[in-house]
Order: C-alpha cells, then sequence, then structure tokens
C-alpha cells in the first residue's frame, strides 16, 4: 500500500524549519504575519491548509520568497513519492 503525501505537513515542517533557523517565535512571526498564533502553529503542525494569502503573509514574515519554499516543497515530494518504472509499450 503506497503512502498519501500530505502536502500540508510537508508544508508546514518547512515553515517551521525556517523560523527556527531563524531563531523567531510563533508569536513573533504570527504578528508579522498579521495570523493568530494558534493558527499558524496548526498550519506548521500540518494540521490546516494555508491560503496563498496566508502563506504570502508567511513567507513575507520569515522573508522567504514564496518560490523557495515552492522549490523545497517540491524537492522533498519528489522524495517521498515512489519510485515509477516506466515499461516501453
Amino acid at each position: 500500500m503506497t503512502s498519501v503525501i500530505m502536502m500540508r505537513e510537508i508544508l508546514g515542517a518547512e515553515l517551521r524549519q525556517r523560523r527556527l533557523a531563524q531563531g523567531r517565535t510563533l508569536r513573533d512571526v504570527s504578528a508579522a504575519a498579521s495570523v493568530s498564533l494558534g493558527y499558524l502553529s496548526e498550519v506548521e503542525r500540518g494540521e490546516k491548509e494555508a491560503s496563498s494569502e496566508l502563506l504570502m503573509s508567511i513567507c513575507t514574515a520569515l522573508d522567504l520568497p514564496l518560490s523557495q519554499l515552492l522549490a523545497a516543497l517540491a524537492v522533498r515530494v519528489a522524495e517521498l513519492e515512489p519510485a515509477r518504472i516506466s515499461i516501453a509499450a
């Protein structure tokens, strides 16, 4: 059985890693992004889906280009995807 890749979990983990690498608290980033601390915490834990507007606010608060975040997510998803074998017909 193949496990399902949960984008919200991968996204949340990446955002948390970036925040912690900057030495910032949830409170600091939530205030800078104008999002509640509880909601940001749920996004980081992969419990809530972030809208595109919210994601942009969080990226801005982290001084993180959205393109860099999406590129990191693409790499992580590629690592988690099962290897696909293409058989020539």
